[in-house]
């Protein structure tokens, strides 16, 4: 019984995953669903490969700390989201109560599946022959893939929200059911196909 009990810990004791499945076979292995009461690893899977050991909804709430990030530099000052978890987790938790609210769906499994559709499949590096660089097609690491689709819907919700009276945590949830229905107005999604494309013409 006691085990039974520690399995059906929901996420915010509001939504029950056990039942979330993964699709894509690429990201089964990457996309963390175990269910927790407390969010908080503190750090502690710095190891490699540890991303699949964290909650996916716990890497959320860490990518939505680096929405001013662009590149290997912090270029915009965003004074929405802080480095402050207890706030970066209520924007969160907002945000999927707004998309339970419109989609009727748990939250979860709608981050979930949006991830799946805009994780990109291949990007582009640079390689060095005879001194000259050249583009080259690569296929995309599933953990890359999950931190890129990430990254892109944070980042996509951020320049929603930016200057303008809309929280966060609105344009956030916006982003993520717009990924989730495959919307043309997706800035996840929109950068997954410019990178598949620019990979393509890189073959």
């Amino acid at each position: 019984m006691a085990e039974e009990n520690q399995t059906n810990f929901k996420i915010f004791d509001m939504w029950d995953i056990s039942q979330i499945k993964v699709n894509d076979p690429g990201l089964a292995g990457v996309i963390n669903l175990e269910p927790k009461l407390i969010l908080k690893s503190e750090g502690r899977n710095v190891v490699k490969h540890g991303q699949t050991k964290v909650n996916i909804v716990e890497r959320l709430v860490n990518k939505v700390a680096l929405t001013g990030h662009r590149g290997k530099k912090h270029r915009i000052e965003v004074g929405h989201s802080t480095g402050k978890y207890s706030k970066n987790m209520k924007m969160v938790l907002e945000a999927f109560q707004a998309i339970e609210k419109k989609t009727g769906k748990n939250p979860v499994e709608v981050l979930v599946k949006a991830i799946e559709k805009v994780s990109p499949r291949d990007e582009t590096t640079i390689i060095e022959y005879g001194g000259a660089r050249y583009p080259q097609a690569v296929d995309v690491s599933p953990i890359r893939r999950v931190n890129l689709a990430l990254k892109n819907m944070v980042h996509g919700a951020s320049d929603k929200a930016f200057g303008k009276k809309k929280k966060l945590s609105q344009s956030l949830a916006e982003e993520i059911v717009l990924a989730y229905e495959e919307n043309g107005e997706s800035s996840a999604l929109k950068k997954k196909k410019e990178s598949e494309a620019q990979a393509d013409s890189a073959r």
